[in-house]
């Protein structure tokens, strides 16, 4: 171990003397004493270079001493600042708070009077924002919010001139509701486009243009053109109204007015009984229908059919020859080919005769009571079914929101109605057609047992 140290030592002995002479030659130094010139030149240039590095340190901290004594100055100014501003901001609480004090007393019963005249603005503006009055005259909401604000503002004060300008606009919508105006407005269509257009506004109820009738809404701040419009007759006056020039012209308004009449609106858009049919039917309830509108062409059908024939066996009742044009004629046709037979061999073949004849008088009756039993079951699945879909719903969303129910329970009730309406005139035109049917049949066994009874009397005499 001890050996190895040494071999060690020597090793690194070795490779200092290498460096040092490598050192010595890269340098162009040919004897030791070059190399320690060299060394101590290397050295004095190290020693300018740390002199310089510490001055340029020691300029940066005086630089740097001056900064933060500038900076503590500073922020001595500014807590000096900050104390007066608040001592003055104090002094003038104070001041307002006497200068509120003494304008109070000093405003007396103007404060009651600006109250009121607050109340009554607020009142006005609620009806100032939709009011079609304020589709032809701008503004008016907006100076009455600023008339509100400085009525309740213990500070500023209304002057006579606002105060006459409110009851202006006062006057202006009470004298404005009994005028028919026409203006130039803009007016939104059902396809989005803004045109400008010539209105004319009746009252406060409505407003129309170009035989259409408009809405007003105060937050978009122009006239909409009603998405859907009432019957073709009301829109016929509407443009005869603002044709007109002069004297009494018959119109349809909305009587509760005020906000372009949301009760025409309203009532246009409801549904009507086809819209309520195709949106909420279903394939159930088309289904029904499509049943149904057979059902009743195969009653006007038969009963058509069932009255020509009716017709010829009352003309066959006045005729003493016998046609085979219809069921009676074609019965007594029968009486007349067996002269000799006997009263029971007559009675037969008479009966025969009636029994061939009478399927085709009720023919399709059995299909018509089938759809007048069928409809009323088939409303019954559609009842069922849209419970089911309501009860689903109800599962997924939860019951907090009527709406989301709403379609099942509307193709519920209408498959109902719809199974209702169609059972109704189906079995009306069954009981008809059997009705008629029944009464050929009677006229047909009525004569056959006349004539039965006439052999029976023959053979006895």
């Amino acid at each position: 171990m001890r050996n190895f140290l040494k071999l060690t030592g020597l090793t690194a002995t070795a490779c200092a003397f290498s460096l040092t002479a490598n050192f010595a030659a890269a340098q162009g130094a040919t004897s030791l004493s070059a190399l320690l010139d060299l060394v101590e030149n290397d050295r004095v240039s190290e020693s300018a270079e740390y002199v310089q590095r510490q001055q340029e340190f020691e300029q940066n901290a005086n630089r740097q001493e001056q900064i933060l004594q500038t900076t503590n100055e500073r922020i001595t100014e500014q807590e000096t600042e900050q104390a007066r501003l608040s001592d003055l901001f104090e002094a003038n609480e104070i001041i307002i708070r006497d200068k509120r004090d003494i304008l109070r007393d000093r405003r007396g019963d103007l404060n009651e009077l600006f109250g009121t005249l607050q109340g009554v603005a607020g009142d006005f503006l609620s009806n100032f924002e939709n009011s079609l009055i304020s589709g032809e005259f701008p503004g008016r909401s907006e100076y009455l919010e600023d008339f509100i604000a400085k009525a309740g503002s213990t500070i500023e004060q209304l002057n006579p001139e606002e105060i006459e300008r409110f009851w202006f606009y006062m006057q202006q919508e009470v004298v404005e509701s009994a005028r028919v105006a026409t203006f130039n407005a803009d007016v939104s269509l059902p396809t989005g486009e803004t045109v400008n257009r010539s209105v004319t506004r009746i009252g406060l109820y409505n407003v129309v243009s170009e035989g259409e009738y408009l809405s007003y809404d105060g937050d978009i701040g122009h006239f909409q053109v009603l998405p859907k419009q009432p019957a073709a007759g009301i829109l016929s006056a509407a443009a005869a109204l603002e044709s007109s020039t002069g004297g009494f012209t018959s119109v349809g308004i909305d009587p509760t007015g005020g906000v372009g009449g949301q009760v025409m609106a309203n009532l246009v858009n409801f549904p009507s009984v086809e819209e309520q049919v195709r949106n909420n039917s279903g394939t159930i309830g088309f289904i029904i229908i499509g049943v149904g509108v057979v059902g009743i062409l195969i009653g006007f059908l038969r009963l058509l059919i069932l009255s020509l024939v009716s017709i010829k066996v009352r003309g066959q009742l006045k005729s003493d020859k016998a046609s085979k044009g219809n069921p009676l004629g074609r019965v007594l046709l029968v009486a007349e080919s067996n002269p000799t037979a006997d009263t029971e061999t007559l009675e037969l073949k008479l009966g025969e005769a009636i029994l061939q004849e009478t399927p085709s008088l009720e023919s399709m009756l059995t299909l018509i009571k089938m759809i007048a039993t069928i409809a009323p079951l088939g409303g019954l699945l559609g009842t069922v079914t849209g419970m089911i879909q309501v009860f689903q719903q109800i599962t997924v969303y939860g019951a907090g929101d009527p709406t989301i129910m709403a379609g099942g329970i509307s193709s519920a009730l209408m498959t109902t109605v719809l199974g209702i309406v169609v059972a109704i005139p189906t079995i009306f035109m069954h009981t008809v057609v059997k009705s008629r049917a029944d009464n050929i049949i009677h006229i047909l066994e009525e004569q056959a047992t006349g004539m039965i009874a006439q052999k029976a009397e023959q053979s006895a005499g």
